[in-house]
């Protein structure tokens, strides 16, 4: 991937949600490559977060405040920055969440994915726009083959399903406003991309599996385990990232072959089930107890979804670089360390040692 450098070298490159776990990520890597970061998101969601320990903010080109749900915000920043590339993370992404509050859900991830394409349509000089949903969109029927990104989309739970409405809201946009064959007359390109389940270090949010585990461990507390033989495809958070990178640059030099949607998950070796993966996690960082606390009438979760990652293989030539343990291992490492390190040169070396 040396040659990413080179290309986002000197870009203006829009990151919305860059004070989440994964834009935090995603703006660093960017920020190391040299490009002119400018990000766009609510607060952070709590002091001990990557990019508060990391000092991100403090580092790219400008660190915006905004909700996305706000279209006259989401315009002003494209009309006085005037993007090149927009990676779109911000959203509304916990499952559980989105059941105690369903219409900000949706209005957060339909919307406002909506209002960052209707400000890139007005913006002649954003030329690729690469919007982030999830593996969550498809209309899950728990099938032992991971889905094809040209498969139906929907969802049981509310995030679920505004993903899968923001994923069709995206597939109107381009065929609507972006449509490849009308490309010299728009010049833009766009796609929509789906990882796994990410994992990493500096993620604090709530009822997701390793925050919580780290937060037992670190209150000498039992891991409590909501779904313990629920099986989802496992990630660390520099896999989708470099992903989303490269095919952000195919887009540039070649924005009608690209312009679609992409899975991006991991090896089926790393699809295992959350007792499997705290286990691991356990293991990596020295201390910590399972505790099963799966409930008969929990809340509904999915409790099997896979990805295909073909398309990505053989179009792009992309392919995950970790395994399931070394991906465990890189995060624990982050959680281990924090406390005592540079957050941001930690960030920077786990990066290198991804690309070595």
């Amino acid at each position: 991937m040396e040659d990413l450098k080179t290309f986002y070298q000197g870009k203006r490159v829009l990151v919305t949600g860059h004070t989440g776990f994964k834009g935090s990520w995603l703006s660093i890597w960017l920020h190391e490559m040299g490009a002119r970061v400018i990000g766009l998101s609510l607060d952070p969601f709590s002091d001990k977060d990557n990019y508060v320990l990391s000092g991100i903010g403090e580092r790219i080109e400008a660190d915006l405040r905004g909700d996305i749900c706000n279209a006259a915000c989401v315009e002003a920043v494209f009309r006085k920055w005037k993007p090149e590339m927009v990676f779109h993370l911000a959203a509304q992404p916990l499952v559980r969440l989105s059941y105690a509050q369903p219409a900000e859900t949706f209005q957060t991830n339909v919307m406002g994915t909506i209002h960052v394409m209707e400000a890139m349509r007005h913006q002649p000089e954003t030329r690729v726009g690469i919007m982030i949903t999830t593996d969550k969109c498809y209309e899950n029927k728990e099938q032992c083959w991971g889905y094809r990104e040209n498969e139906p989309m929907g969802g049981y739970d509310p995030y679920s399903a505004s993903k899968g409405a923001a994923e069709i809201a995206i597939s109107s946009w381009r065929r609507s406003f972006f449509n490849p064959e009308q490309y010299a007359e728009h010049g833009k390109s766009i796609a929509s991309v789906r990882a796994g389940n990410v994992i990493g270090g500096g993620d604090w949010s709530t009822d997701r599996i390793i925050p919580d585990c780290i937060r037992a461990i670190e209150a000498d507390q039992p891991i409590n385990i909501r779904s313990p033989h629920a099986i989802r495809p496992w990630q660390h958070v520099l896999e989708p990232l470099g992903a989303y990178l490269l095919l952000g640059k195919r887009m540039w030099e070649e924005p009608t072959r690209y312009c679609e949607a992409w899975n991006f998950g991991p090896k089926s070796e790393s699809v295992a089930d959350v007792w499997t993966v705290a286990t691991l996690l356990t293991e990596s960082y020295g201390r910590g107890v399972l505790h099963d606390a799966s409930q008969a009438h929990a809340l509904h979760e999915a409790n099997l979804l896979l990805l295909d990652i073909s398309k990505a293989r053989f179009r792009l030539g992309w392919e995950p670089r970790r395994t399931l343990k070394q991906c465990l291992q890189m995060t624990a490492e982050w959680y281990q360390q924090y406390q005592e390190a540079d957050v941001y040169q930690l960030c920077v070396k786990q990066i290198k040692d991804y690309l070595a």
